[in-house]
């Protein structure tokens, strides 16, 4: 990685999301003047190779959370408490909007709700990129079910958690 920030941090957790804290003066070096969700290229303790694409998220105050999967403890063999090294680079590949095609039975649960459907089309493109990005990933049916069920419930106006995030509180 090109004009990496690297800097040692232990793994917390917020909520039931590990995640490593990421200060406004790194994420300064990483994008200057920055406040949205923050598209870098990642890697704890040099894996994996290529880097993983993450958005670490505005903690509100110029700091941000560098929020890791279980992707992404399992492949750099950590957990939370361990102290790793983080590589971060800003990912200049990065582009706003969905990249990923709405699977057809999430469109088919929005079609089935017009308030979700509404708020749907009132997210910001970035959010609904990294929805889709998420959804994406699911492979079994009952994941797509409970993740999709969790997304419109929350879309809707229900309170909860979904994609690291308090929906609605």
């Amino acid at each position: 990685m090109k004009s990496d920030i690297i800097f040692s941090a232990t793994i917390k957790k917020r909520g039931i999301n590990p995640y490593v804290p990421v200060s406004e003066e790194l994420a300064t070096q990483v994008k200057e003047n920055w406040r949205k969700p923050l598209p870098v290229l990642v890697q704890v303790n040099n894996k994996p190779e290529p880097p993983w694409h993450i958005n670490m998220m505005p903690a509100g105050d110029g700091n941000f959370y560098l929020y890791l999967s279980g992707e992404v403890l399992k492949a750099s063999n950590t957990k939370v408490g361990s102290v790793v090294e983080i590589k971060l680079q800003f990912d200049a590949n990065y582009k706003p909007g969905p990249t990923h095609p709405m699977p057809v039975w999430f469109s088919e649960a929005l079609a089935q709700n017009q308030p979700a459907k509404q708020r749907w089309d009132e997210l910001t493109p970035s959010l609904q990129k990294e929805i889709l990005r998420y959804l994406d990933r699911l492979k079994s049916v009952e994941a797509q079910n409970r993740n999709t069920q969790q997304a419109i419930h929350v879309l809707s106006g229900g309170k909860g958690r979904f994609l690291a995030r308090s929906w609605n509180e």
